[in-house]
């Protein structure tokens, strides 16, 4: 018997979790466009030249996609473990969108503010998922 209350606030459980899934089914699909269109890319930002290794790229979030889709699913399921995995993706998501800040800023404060939103409620109300799931 779990000792965790049920409360309306599980949704942001659930919220969590589809806001994973989200994330990587638009990673993988990211990646798998970057994997069949392999040529470097060129970005002048600011006067500054940057070439970016467009396969190497897709690799990265195809592996992160699928990732995030596997965390998110076992997140509906209860599973501890993929609390912990979701909550270290997140942090890394928002700490990496720092990188990007100067040349996309409000897409980088819209994932960031996701990513805070996606630890909170796995760090407050996470455990609630798992009593809903187990009926209590």
């Amino acid at each position: 018997m779990s000792d965790t209350q049920v409360t309306g606030w599980v949704g942001w459980g659930w919220f969590a979790g589809i806001v994973l899934l989200i994330a990587g089914i638009f990673d993988a699909v990211r990646g798998f466009i970057a994997l069949l269109q392999p040529d470097s890319a060129y970005f002048v930002v600011n006067g500054n030249l940057f070439l970016l290794d467009v396969q190497g790229w897709g690799w990265w979030h195809l592996i992160i996609g699928a990732l995030l889709i596997l965390v998110a699913i076992a997140l509906f399921t209860g599973a501890t473990w993929a609390r912990v995995i979701a909550i270290i993706l997140a942090a890394v998501s928002a700490i990496s969108q720092l990188a990007l800040l100067p040349t996309q800023p409000w897409w980088s404060l819209t994932v960031i503010a996701l990513d805070i939103f996606v630890i909170y409620a796995l760090t407050v109300h996470g455990k609630e998922m798992k009593a809903a799931r187990e009926g209590y």
